[in-house]
Order: C-alpha cells, then sequence, then structure tokens
C-alpha cells in the first residue's frame, strides 16, 4: 500500500491527498504506463457509486403506490417508527340482532366484543349506538397483474433462503464494481484502483446494516431484509483491499523496500486497515455469528473501528468516503437511542413451550404486528454479562390497553437464564417477578403492505414463530371489528413437535376464533412428533374451527382451499389478494415460497394475486 492508494490522475498530472511522498515513497511508486488518456481513480468509484444510488431511487418508484395507499390512512403515520404510552380503544361496542324470533329486541354485549352468540347477526355501532360506516383501506398489487407470473419465478428460491431476486440484487451490485475494477485497469499490476474499489464499499456496507438506515425506508422494507446486501458489499470490501494491500506488499518485496517503505505512517496504518479487515471476515462468518455471538459483535466493533482509523490516515482523499460512513452510523446511533425505552416489565415461565412471556403494559402503541424489538433485560440474573447483552424478538401482541408482550424461546445461555429467573419468580415458584428491561425499536414488519387491504391472509409459522401470527391476526381482528379490513378469511397454520405446546395458547386461540365476528378465523395446528404418555387433550376438546393433527401441514391444500372459500365468499370486482405470511426458520419460509409458486395462475389471478411476507429466523 502506497501512496497509489490516493492517486488521482488528471491528464500526466498524479496529485497526492496526503502530505509531500518522502524520496523513498516516490521510488516506491508504481512506474509509470503508456501515454495516453489517465483514468481519475477516485471519480471513477464515485460515479459507479452514484449509479448504484440511482437504481436504487429506480426501485423505489415502483414502490411509491404501495406507500401512497399506506400513508393514505392518517394512523399509519405514527404507526411502526417509535412506541407510545397511549392507544386507541380497539374493543368497539357491538350489537346482536336476534334472528330467531322476530321482535325480540336487541341485546349487547357489556364488556368486550370477545361475546358472540352465534344465533345473531352481529353489527358494528359507535359511542351514539349508530351504525359505524366500514373505511377499509385501499390495496394496492405488489405488481400489476400481468407481471404476476414473473414476480412468482424471482421469488423461486434458488439457495437456501436466497431467491433469484436477492441473487439478481447481488450479482448486478457486484457488476458494478468489477467493471471500474478492470476498466483501463490490470488491478495485479496496479492495485490503486481495487483500494478505491473497497473505500467505496463503507458508505453502503453501513447503509445496509444499520437498523435505521436510510435506504429501507425508500424500498418499504426492514433493515434485515437488507442484510444480504451488507454481506455482498462486504465480500466485495475484503477482496478489494486484500488485493490493493498484497499488491504493493508484493512489489515491495521483489523490490526489497517492504521495511523502508511500511515505515512510512500512511503505509502501516494502510496495513492496520488490512488486519482489520480480515478480522472482521473471519469473525462474520455463519459459526462465529450463531455460536459466539458477542465474539462477533465486539470484533466488528473494534474491526470497523480500525478500519475507519487505517483508511483515515491512510491517505486524506479517503476522508469523504469516510465521513459518509461516520454520518451513517451516527444517524443510527441517534435513531436508536430515541427509540429506546426502560420500563419495569413482568416475566413469566410458559414451560409447555420451553419460552418465557415478557409483559411491558407501559408500552401500549407505536408498532405494527410483524415487527421486532431488541430487548436488553437488566439484572444479575441474567449472568456475568448477560446483562449487557440485547437480543431480537418479535412482538406477539397488537398494539392496544393491555401493553406490548414478548415471548422469548429457550435456546441459549441467555434465554435459558431468562426463563430460569421467571421459572423461580421472587422466590416462589411459578408467579413470576418483576425486572427492569431496555426496549429498542420497533423495527422490520411488512414494510409497505397492509395485511387488512387483502381478501384472505394465511399464516403460516412454525414453533415460536407462533408470536408473529399473534399478533398478525390480533391486529387484523381489531381493524375487522371497527370495520377498517377487507380481510374475509383468515388462517392460521402453526407447526409444533410436541401437542402440549398447543396447552398454554388454548385461550387465547379461543378468544380470537370468538373475537373473530365478521371474519372468521380457522387455526390448524400440527405436531411432528409421536406422542409419549397420556394425550394432553380430551375427545371433543376444540372449538370447531381449532383443530390439532400429527405430522406436516399439506400447504397446497390449505392454500387452494383458502382460495376457494376467498372466491366464493366475494365477488370477483371486489378480491383484493391473499396474502401469505410466514415466520419460522429459512426451511419453512422456502417451502412456503415454493408452493404458492406452483399455485395456477388462474387461480392466483381469480383471487386477486398472491403476496408474501417473510420473517426468518437467523440472519
Amino acid at each position: 500500500m502506497s501512496a497509489a492508494n490516493i492517486t488521482v490522475s488528471t491528464g500526466n498530472d498524479t496529485m497526492s491527498g496526503s502530505a509531500p511522498a518522502s524520496a523513498d515513497a516516490a521510488t516506491n511508486a508504481p512506474p509509470a504506463g503508456p501515454a495516453g488518456p489517465q483514468v481519475n481513480e477516485m471519480e471513477l468509484v464515485y460515479h459507479i457509486s452514484l449509479l448504484i444510488l440511482a437504481l436504487i431511487a429506480l426501485l423505489f418508484v415502483f414502490r411509491i403506490p404501495s406507500m401512497v395507499a399506506r400513508f393514505t390512512r392518517s394512523t399509519e403515520w405514527t404507526k411502526g417508527h417509535i412506541f407510545s404510552s397511549s392507544a386507541r380503544d380497539s374493543s368497539p361496542h357491538i350489537v346482536h340482532v336476534t334472528r330467531e324470533k322476530e321482535g325480540m329486541g336487541m341485546g349487547s354485549s357489556d364488556d368486550s366484543h370477545t361475546y358472540y352468540n352465534h344465533g345473531s347477526q352481529p353489527q358494528r355501532i359507535d359511542g351514539k349506538g349508530l351504525p359505524t360506516e366500514q373505511n377499509p383501506p385501499p390495496h394496492v398489487s405488489m405488481c400489476p397483474a400481468f407481471l404476476r407470473g414473473f414476480a412468482a419465478e424471482l421469488r423461486t428460491r434458488v439457495l437456501p433462503g436466497y431467491s433469484v431476486n436477492q441473487v439478481i440484487c447481488v450479482l448486478v451490485y457486484l457488476a458494478s464494481w468489477i467493471y471500474p475494477t478492470f476498466y483501463k485497469c490490470n488491478p495485479l499490476s496496479e492495485p490503486v484502483r481495487t483500494g478505491w474499489i473497497g473505500v467505496a464499499q463503507l458508505p453502503f456496507i453501513f447503509a445496509f446494516a444499520s437498523k435505521n438506515n436510510v435506504i429501507g425506508p425508500f424500498l418499504g422494507m426492514g433493515y434485515e431484509k437488507l442484510n444480504f446486501m451488507h454481506r455482498a458489499a462486504g465480500l466485495i470490501m475484503v477482496v478489494a483491499i486484500n488485493v490493493h494491500g498484497m499488491g504493493y506488499i508484493m512489489k515491495w518485496v521483489i523490490k526489497g523496500t517492504f521495511q523502508e517503505s511500511i515505515a512510512d505512517p500512511s503505509m502501516y496504518w494502510g496495513l492496520i486497515g488490512l488486519i482489520s479487515c480480515d478480522i472482521l471476515y473471519f469473525f462474520s462468518t455463519e459459526g462465529w455469528r450463531n455460536r459466539a455471538y458477542n465474539i462477533f459483535f465486539a470484533s466488528h466493533v473494534g474491526g470497523f473501528s480500525l478500519l475507519l482509523a487505517g483508511t483515515w490516515q491512510h491517505f486524506e482523499v479517503t476522508h469523504p468516503w469516510v465521513w459518509a460512513a461516520i454520518g451513517l452510523y451516527s444517524f443510527d446511533s441517534l435513531c436508536r437511542w430515541i427509540k429506546t425505552r426502560i420500563h419495569t416489565a413482568v416475566i413469566r415461565p410458559i414451560p409447555e413451550l420451553g419460552m418465557t412471556r415478557i409483559e411491558i403494559p407501559q408500552i401500549t402503541g407505536g408498532w405494527r404486528a410483524g415487527q421486532h424489538v431488541r430487548i436488553r433485560v437488566i439484572s444479575s440474573g441474567m449472568g456475568v454479562y448477560g446483562w449487557a447483552e440485547t437480543h431480537p424478538f418479535t412482538i406477539a401482541s397488537a398494539p392496544g390497553p393491555e401493553g406490548m408482550i414478548v415471548m422469548v424461546k429457550k435456546v441459549g445461555t441467555w434465554s435459558t437464564n431468562l426463563f430460569n429467573m421467571a421459572k423461580f419468580g421472587n422466590g416462589e415458584a411459578g408467579v413470576g417477578r418483576n425486572v427492569t428491561v431496555m426496549v429498542e425499536g420497533p423495527y422490520g414488519g411488512p414494510g409497505v403492505t397492509l395485511p387488512s387491504s387483502h381478501s384472505a391472509a394465511v399464516f403460516v409459522v412454525g414453533g415460536s414463530g407462533i408470536t408473529y401470527a399473534l399478533a398478525g391476526i390480533n391486529e387484523l381482528i381489531q381493524k375487522d371489528l371497527r370495520g377498517e379490513s377487507r380481510t374475509k378469511i383468515i388462517e392460521l397454520v402453526w407447526t409444533v413437535q410436541d401437542p402440549s405446546s398447543l396447552v398454554p395458547l388454548v385461550p387465547q386461540f379461543s378468544a380470537m376464533i370468538q373475537s373473530s365476528v365478521f371474519t372468521p378465523v380457522r387455526i390448524s395446528v400440527f405436531y411432528t412428533r409421536a406422542v409419549t404418555g397420556k394425550f394432553p387433550f380430551a375427545k371433543d376438546f376444540f372449538h370447531p374451527r381449532l383443530s390439532l393433527a400429527p405430522g406436516r401441514p399439506k400447504l397446497a391444500s390449505i392454500l387452494e382451499a383458502t382460495i376457494s372459500k376467498t372466491t366464493t365468499g366475494t365477488s370477483a370486482g371486489t378480491r383484493s389478494g391473499m396474502m401469505v405470511a410466514v415466520c419460522g426458520p429459512a426451511a419453512l419460509a422456502d417451502d412456503v415460497v415454493n408452493q404458492v409458486g406452483k399455485i395456477d395462475p388462474t387461480r392466483r389471478d381469480e383471487v386477486g394475486g398472491i403476496e408474501i411476507v417473510e420473517d426468518v429466523f437467523g440472519w
């Protein structure tokens, strides 16, 4: 790495953004190439960066109709961004008009909408006793009808967890940087170019990774949906910086001037940046991310700090790119501080599910169903370092007076410590206990998708993914009760290992079914392990719309049945598509996407198109 790293050529003149180079540095500069037009390295990568931003802006243009449809609802402006302590009353008074005997008058439910008489015709009324006007949200399909087949092909999985659409995005991004790498340049003999390619990745790496990034809102998606681009930009940076650094090191070694060259401050800072970059890559691999998150996190913080410092000290002309990365990180940090709340929560164990229920009654609104939060439990019971760890979890409740509910599955040291704290409570088993929590969010969610704008909604979840469905279905029920939903069919498909997992959720499932006065909710639970001992439920125990069966769900049949019910119960002019939401491991999401892709195009068009919303475990 030499002064050539910041070379800016204009005509036959060479300018350096650092202090005047020493005689040794001048001696170590690469030999001049053949006479001809010179390439301004800095301007080249700058214009490629502008090209990528233009492509992102083009994607934003396609999202505008969906964004307009969402934000025509005034309530959407305040949801999904910052938590609040006030929530709209989600339980309107409902009057039931009895059918069996005319003239019997009207009977009303005194406490809430959960009461439902099957021999009555429910009506929505306002506080004055007058029927409320229905105000469903506008529906804008994610793609025109003639492109639905093409969109289905783009969703096809080519690798586990990666769709054709994602692969195309990565290839376009990669091609955008391969071109300047070889344009009038041999990167092996002229490694200055790859140095600029690596530096140019810094703003994109931070933009694609930060929780409050500036790209996600324009594309209508959460930061977690852009993580694959963060990895692509990071890999390009690692390769480019290594080609750049090793290229100059080899030149110095061949000339026998390595010690003299590396003694220059700008050179050894460049070497520090190179080593930091390789450390970042090594500790960012899947094994470290999944098995030693604290090491991964510490290496990311330390590695990027040294990388930015090394780049800054390497040469002055790199400062604009470093400033851009620092600015993006600072903006994210400020937003995270604004989005953070500290409250006292109640934690309770759910042994049948191996989960801990966290209740935060002080936070009652501000999120959308499907979003997640990052939680830190400030307690010595979490272990030596556990109190300082922050973990993401999907919100398991819809906004309402009861507050926020989060359910944490026991899978590691942190979550096991939390479960044990809840299990023994304040010295008494099963009671639960109060703890101080730091809650940051909300993040992610359905983006520009309006679940309540679809005629049908199918939730396919696995294991702890049930939290996603609980929030989503409850929000749809609330909106339907207020006359703010187009959804007429709601299906939940939950796959668990043991049927006893259903025990603690039977009351909540029953309440959801009873609450769905105008839009029927059907819940199908499947268990994949043989039952040992006594079966946890008696025969005919369940509500007619709640079923439990062994084996794995036949998704193709369930999707087809939902389409049939939707097309039968609604007229062609009023159908606004079907939303299929999936939450679980990547394998489950891949299976759902593949099954949706196999649906007959005619049936897909009859229902008004099918939109998939994914929330996948892992990262």
